[in-house]
């Protein structure tokens, strides 16, 4: 069985969640794209609430969303208790962040990252082991801070 991903977006993410969920399906993965799918008006709390909740229920194992910025996406995911939501532009970020944070979530911003950019953005990110060791010490430390 193909592990899971589950994508979601606001308005100005359309774009760049199809490009991310067309990468994630082309590594292998099985996707559940929340949408949106119009260009109609939404609040990214709503969409980022429902793929970290979604994570950390256990339903995927990664989540991507995508804002204007990212920034947003990343803020309200990481209210959700379990959710390690990285805000990643480069690939050097979505390698660092699963590597050594074990990130679960990668948030990107459709209006700073360009298709191609964030192709390889969201390949890093998904193709990237948490190393664990003296990383996991540190995870553990940023899962106390929920508590």
């Amino acid at each position: 069985m193909a592990e899971r991903v589950i994508a979601g977006s606001d308005h100005a993410g359309l774009h760049l969640r199809a490009e991310a969920v067309k990468v994630a399906r082309a590594a292998g993965f099985d996707v559940e794209d929340l949408g949106p799918f119009t260009g109609e008006s939404v609040d990214y709390p709503d969409y980022a609430r429902q793929v970290a909740e979604a994570v950390a229920a256990g339903r995927a194992r990664l989540g991507i969303l995508v804002c204007g910025t990212g920034i947003g996406m990343s803020i309200s995911a990481n209210k959700v208790h379990g959710i390690r939501a990285a805000h990643c532009v480069t690939e050097f970020d979505a390698r660092m962040a699963r590597a050594h944070n074990d990130a679960n979530v990668l948030c990107m911003g459709e209006r700073v990252l360009g298709l191609g950019v964030a192709a390889a953005v969201v390949k890093a990110f998904l193709e990237t082991p948490f190393e664990g060791g003296r990383h996991q010490r540190r995870v553990d430390k940023i899962g106390a801070l929920e508590r």
